[in-house]
C-alpha cells in the first residue's frame, strides 16, 4: 500500500468507524452512503484511490465479504471504478459535481425546454389566481389527494392515456417521485425485491436504497426488458412489483412496443405481480402505444405528471390506482411521506388543464424539442445516438474504438462547463453501459444548445483531450 492510500485508509477508518456506529443500516449499504457523504463534503475526491478490501475490512473490523458487498454496491451507484491491477478509485457522481467557472450549460437534468411564451403565460396565470383566490385557502391544509376540482382535472389529464380513468381512483401528488416513494413502500418491505429494467431512472435507485428494498435487474434487448426474464424471476422469487418507464425511457429514450407491453403485462397477470408504470414522458410523443394500465388494469398503478411535460418546478403528478380501496391505502402512505402538494401549484395545474393552457404549452414544448433534436442530428452526425424527435434527451453510447470511459467524458465535459451524466447513474445490474445521457432542455435557447452540442462533438472528435490533466 503506498503512503497516500495508507493515509487515506487511516483517515477513512477513523471517520467511518464512528459513522457506522451511528447509522442504522447494514454496513454494506452504509459504506456507499458514506462515500457519497465524503464526496459531497470534499473528504473524498474523484480519482482518489480507496483502500483494498482486506485493508479496509481490517481497519473497520468488518469481514471481507461485507466490504466486498459495499464496494459492489458503490459501483452499482456509479461511485467507484475498479481497475484490474490498479485498485479501486472514486468516480464520484458526475451529475452533482459543480460546473466549472460561472458559465455553464446544464444538460444533466432532464427538464423540458422553455419556449418564450411560457414565461408570459405563467405570469398571467399566477396573477389571476392570486387575484381570484381566497389567500387563506393557499395557506391551509387541503383535502388529501387533492380537492374534488384538482382530482377532476387530473382525471382529464390522465384520460389522454387512460380513457376509463375515474375520479375515485385518482390522487394528486407533489411530483412523481413522491408517488414512487409511497408505491415502493407499499409493495416491498426492507430486504424484499422490486424488478425493473437494467437501465432505469436514478430516482428509483435512490428510493429503493433509502427504503432498504432490493432492485433486481431484468435482462434486456433492444426492445426493453425481456418477458422471459421477468417470468423466470416470478418463478424463482416473486417480486413485490415490476417498475417500468415505458415511454421515452430515461435514459435510453426507448418506447416499449405494444407487443412488448402485452408480453410483460401477460407475465404480471399470470403471476399477480403489481406494476408501477412511471409514465413521466407519456404526453410528449404525438402518439404512444397503449398503457400497461390498460392491458393489466387490476394490477397497474399508473403515474404521470407535469414536471417532465411542462416544467421541472411544476411539482404536480396524478396517480391512478386499480381500485378505490387501493387508492385510499396508498393515500395513507402519501400522507405519511409528503402530507400534500402545494395548494398554489395544484391550483395552477388545475387551471392550466381546464383552460387549455397545459395543452398549448405541451404543443409549444414539443415544437421546441423537435427543433433541438434537429440541431443534435446536425451536430452529432458522426456519432450514433438514440433519441426521439418529441423528447428532450438523447443517449450517446461511447464508440468501442475510443479509449476512454463515459465517467471520464462526463467529468471532462463538466470541467468544460457542460453537464452530462455517465451511464453508471442509470445501471441497476452493476454492468454500466459506456454511454452518456445528454439533456437538451437545459440550455437557455437553441443557440446555447447548438454551442454545447458542438463542444461535445469536438471533444468526441479529439478524444486525447480527455487525458489531459484537469486543474
Amino acid at each position: 500500500m503506498d503512503s497516500l492510500t495508507q493515509n487515506l485508509t487511516q483517515s477513512l477508518a477513523h471517520h467511518w468507524h464512528k459513522r457506522l456506529a451511528e447509522i442504522r443500516k447494514p454496513a454494506y449499504l452504509a459504506i456507499p452512503d458514506l462515500i457519497e457523504e465524503d464526496l459531497a463534503s470534499g473528504r473524498l475526491r474523484p480519482r482518489d484511490r480507496l483502500p483494498g478490501l482486506r485493508d479496509l475490512a481490517a481497519a473497520l473490523a468488518l469481514n471481507y465479504t461485507t466490504v466486498a458487498r459495499a464496494y459492489a454496491e458503490a459501483r452499482k451507484r456509479g461511485l467507484l471504478d475498479a481497475r484490474a491491477g490498479s485498485g479501486t478509485f472514486v468516480r464520484g457522481k458526475t451529475q452533482t459535481l459543480p460546473l466549472a467557472g460561472g458559465s455553464s450549460v446544464e444538460m444533466s437534468m432532464n427538464m423540458p425546454p422553455e419556449p418564450p411564451e411560457l414565461a408570459a403565460r405563467l405570469a398571467a396565470s399566477a396573477a389571476s389566481l392570486l387575484a381570484e383566490t381566497d389567500p387563506y385557502r393557499l395557506l391551509r391544509y387541503q383535502d388529501f389527494g387533492g380537492t374534488a376540482a384538482d382530482r377532476a382535472a387530473g382525471r382529464e389529464w390522465l384520460r389522454m392515456r387512460l380513457p376509463d380513468c375515474k375520479d375515485e381512483t385518482v390522487l394528486v401528488c407533489p411530483g412523481i417521485h413522491s408517488a414512487l416513494v409511497a408505491l415502493v413502500s407499499q409493495f416491498a418491505r426492507p430486504g424484499e425485491t422490486i424488478c425493473l429494467d437494467a437501465l432505469a431512472y436514478p430516482g428509483i435507485k435512490a428510493i429503493a436504497s433509502q427504503l432498504g428494498v432490493r432492485l433486481q435487474a431484468l435482462a434486456r434487448d433492444e426492445e426493453g426488458p425481456l418477458p422471459h426474464a421477468f417470468e423466470a424471476l416470478c418463478k424463482s422469487e416473486k417480486p413485490g412489483a415490476f417498475y417500468c418507464n415505458p415511454t421515452l425511457q430515461n435514459p435510453s429514450t426507448l418506447t416499449l412496443s405494444t407487443q412488448r407491453r402485452e408480453a410483460l403485462a401477460d407475465v404480471a397477470l399470470r403471476y399477480s405481480v403489481p406494476i408501477i408504470e412511471d409514465d413521466a414522458y407519456a404526453m410528449l410523443p404525438e402518439t404512444a402505444p397503449v398503457a400497461l394500465a390498460t392491458l393489466a388494469p387490476e394490477l397497474t398503478c399508473y403515474v404521470t405528471g407535469l414536471a417532465k411535460t411542462l416544467g421541472a418546478g411544476l411539482r404536480v403528478a396524478y396517480l391512478s390506482m386499480p381500485t378505490a380501496r387501493q387508492t385510499q391505502r396508498i393515500a395513507g402512505a402519501l400522507r405519511a411521506t409528503t402530507v400534500m402538494p402545494s395548494p398554489f401549484t395544484a391550483l395552477l395545474a388545475t387551471q392550466w388543464i381546464n383552460n387549455g393552457t397545459a395543452h398549448d404549452m405541451l404543443r409549444a414544448i414539443r415544437t421546441e424539442a423537435n427543433a433541438r433534436q434537429a440541431i443534435a442530428a446536425q451536430t452529432l452526425t458522426a456519432w450514433p445516438y438514440d433519441a426521439h424527435p418529441d423528447g428532450f434527451h438523447l443517449w450517446l453510447p461511447i464508440p468501442a474504438q475510443c479509449d476512454w470511459a463515459a465517467s471520464e467524458l462526463a467529468l471532462h465535459l463538466r470541467n468544460q462547463g457542460i453537464g452530462a451524466v455517465a451511464g453508471a447513474a442509470f445501471s441497476t445490474d452493476g454492468n454500466a453501459p459506456n454511454a452518456i445521457r445528454v439533456c437538451l432542455g437545459g440550455p437557455q435557447d437553441r443557440a446555447d444548445c447548438r454551442e454545447a452540442l458542438q463542444r461535445i462533438a469536438d471533444t468526441l472528435d479529439d478524444p486525447h483531450h480527455l487525458h489531459m490533466p484537469m486543474m
